[in-house]
């Protein structure tokens, strides 16, 4: 995957990861699903489409597809925004010791900056989706991420609520996803 690059093409569609801080399953432990949705808003509102999407536990996979501005500047922001959430849901649970871990994983130069928690990976993954098979392989991938590995979240797939997989695989209503042959030409 690439990670530290810069992601200026518009009007491609990429193949996103935003990775918790050692794996550790904040969004699950914060109940912070919601924050991602949040952030998918605030995505649709800058003119950013999301092909598909999964959200588990410890990270989240998206297809994003931005028509203005830096991939890296919206998903910096969107982490940056998560963050805060996570850590504040993290505060009014009482969860302490999740909390110092996290301060614990804050590099000298970020406490410099007055950084105080490390939520996410410094970086995200985000790979280039060439043409139509390419997106549809990465669609199922996310798709079967909850069942997939060490996840057992749902028996099936396409029931798994955080996951825009019974919009592609059920025709269910999913107010985030753009499919991606609506994207016109820019798909090849």
């Amino acid at each position: 995957m690439s990670t530290h690059r810069q992601h200026i093409e518009n009007h491609q569609v990429y193949f996103c990861t935003i990775t918790c801080y050692r794996w550790l399953s904040l969004f699950d432990l914060s109940e912070g699903y919601d924050l991602v949705y949040q952030w998918f808003d605030h995505l649709k509102s800058r003119h950013c489409h999301i092909s598909g999407y999964v959200i588990m536990p410890n990270h989240l996979h998206a297809l994003l597809f931005p028509t203005e501005g830096s991939l890296n500047k919206l998903v910096a922001n969107g982490k940056r925004f998560m963050a805060y959430g996570i850590v504040d849901r993290l505060v009014k649970k009482g969860q302490s010791e999740m909390l110092n871990q996290l301060k614990a994983g804050v590099q000298a130069a970020e406490i410099k900056k007055g950084k105080k928690h490390q939520v996410f990976r410094l970086s995200f993954d985000a790979r280039a989706c060439f043409d139509e098979p390419m997106i549809e392989q990465k669609l199922d991938y996310i798709h079967h991420n909850p069942v997939s590995g060490k996840w057992s979240l749902v028996e099936d797939y396409t029931k798994y609520v955080h996951s825009s997989a019974g919009y592609y695989q059920l025709g269910m209503e999913n107010k985030y996803v753009t499919h991606y042959k609506e994207l016109g030409s820019y798909v090849a």
